[in-house]
């Protein structure tokens, strides 16, 4: 399930909602201009390094930031975009365009240190703006259970378009990633550059932070 356009419209422009977009992608696209050893030093010092912030935190908390501009291939900058381009902007107009943005940082960074909690020692870079989406995801999903969610399907061969509730789509979304979590737990705990993984748990953290905080940053309060 793949989210085109929500039903939902903004009563505002949200300028950070784009601002962030084109970041994103302005960055990867300075990525993908790298060699491969630039491209792992831009990394090791921008992405965070599990292992590097467990013996150094007070010269690598800045990564916490950073690295939520940086993305390891098209489809993970695609994806991360476009379910912000979805959603977001509701998020901002709820927020107000400061608090939004506060609020987003905040979510990629407290979910990073989530990720960073299962693997302390690991060598391998996180990074992605996936963990700040999942706390706009988890406002979204308490704001507007119901609003409608233009969704592309893939059934095997077949391909469609269905209205669904955001409820689910986005419900989907954290149980699919639960179940991974869970099932990969052991794995997160010893990822190394070999290795690699998808960071469930960042996904999972922002989520539930971006449940916890979206109230208080003012998300039921602007009408």
């Amino acid at each position: 399930m793949f989210p085109l356009y929500d039903e939902n419209p903004a009563r505002i422009t949200p300028y950070f909602t784009y601002g962030l977009i084109g970041m994103n992608t302005l960055v990867f696209i300075h990525e993908v201009s790298l060699s491969n050893a630039q491209l792992s030093q831009f990394l090791s010092q921008y992405a965070v390094v599990p292992q590097e912030l467990t013996t150094n935190l007070s010269g690598e908390w800045i990564t916490l930031f950073t690295s939520q501009f940086l993305h390891g291939g098209w489809w993970h900058l695609i994806s991360n975009m476009v379910f912000l381009w979805v959603f977001g902007n509701n998020i901002e107009d709820r927020l107000g365009h400061a608090k939004y943005l506060i609020f987003y940082l905040a979510c990629g960074a407290l979910a990073a240190l989530c990720q960073w909690f299962i693997g302390m020692n690991s060598e391998i870079p996180s990074l992605g703006a996936s963990g700040a989406i999942s706390g706009v995801l988890g406002a979204y999903i308490i704001r507007f259970p119901h609003a409608k969610v233009m969704t592309l399907i893939f059934l095997g061969f077949f391909i469609t378009t269905i209205r669904v509730p955001a409820l689910v789509i986005i419900g989907l979304f954290v149980v699919q990633n639960v179940i991974s979590g869970l099932a990969t737990l052991q794995t997160a705990a010893n990822m190394t550059v070999q290795t690699g993984g998808v960071a469930y748990w960042a996904h999972i953290g922002g989520f539930v932070f971006g449940v916890i905080l979206a109230p208080l940053f003012g998300l039921f309060r602007r009408d």
